[in-house]
């Protein structure tokens, strides 16, 4: 069976920073398709599932870590979510708080599948292909669920696109704490974590994109995607180049 091990990039700092980029630019992007280019939720998403299905299969069949290819899957995922997540709040009439239970109960069920199958939830002992399709599903959910919740906090609970960014910043510091001081699992505080970042990149996504009389910063969904997408593209290519470095000084046998 095929290793999943050496696909998953190693979780650091620079990890975090470009998973926030990437999910903040999927919540642009996604906002750009339906919203600015008025395309709808419904047919956005068919089309945004169908992108993530083509990148996800062409991560399945490599046998290595390609930040390009890894970072489109998360992109996909992330920009699927946003467009899911609307089309469930908003054109099926769900609401934000409904749509966020539903899917906080989803997700939990495939978590608990997943540990029920592969014993851990682990991302670093990944090693076969249905732990990898675990991986993914769990992303791909996760994402949605984040931009729900990024929307609730944003709209419904009053804090204002500000204040939830400001409120998942602050419960990412919590959870960095927690990590370093407490003896909490760390494979929680990741899915933790993981979860946290997309809401907090929906929230700054449209803090970025709202005009400044809904006290937003007024770059607009084609502003915002590009800016996201340049540094996006900057940071692949860095992650891309020091992978390089390190084969040419560690070749492979």
């Amino acid at each position: 069976m095929q290793t999943a091990l050496k696909k998953i990039p190693e979780v650091t700092l620079l990890f975090w920073v470009m998973k926030i980029c990437a999910t903040t630019l999927g919540e642009t992007a996604g906002d750009l398709l339906a919203q600015t280019l008025n395309v709808g939720y419904g047919v956005s998403s068919l089309l945004l599932l169908g992108v993530f299905l083509v990148v996800l299969a062409a991560q399945l069949v490599v046998s290595r870590y390609i930040p390009a290819l890894y970072w489109a899957v998360i992109l996909a995922t992330s920009t699927a979510g946003t467009t899911m997540s609307d089309y469930m709040d908003r054109t099926m009439g769900l609401g934000y708080a409904t749509g966020s239970a539903l899917l906080v109960t989803l997700l939990a069920v495939i978590l608990g599948l997943w540990r029920l199958s592969e014993k851990t939830l682990s991302v670093s002992t990944i090693t076969t292909r249905r732990g990898e399709l675990f991986y993914w599903t769990a992303i791909l959910f996760s994402n949605t669920l984040g931009t729900a919740l990024g929307d609730y906090l944003a709209d419904d609970s009053g804090l204002g696109f500000a204040g939830g960014a400001l409120l998942t910043g602050s419960l990412l510091a919590l959870v960095v704490l927690a990590y370093y001081f407490t003896r909490l699992s760390h494979v929680l505080l990741f899915w933790v974590a993981f979860v946290l970042t997309r809401p907090f990149g929906a929230t700054f996504g449209d803090l970025l994109t709202k005009p400044v009389a809904k006290h937003g910063l007024g770059f607009g969904t084609q502003g915002s995607s590009l800016i996201l997408f340049a540094l996006l593209v900057i940071l692949v290519a860095y992650t891309t180049w020091r992978l390089n470095r390190a084969d040419l000084a560690n070749p492979r046998p």
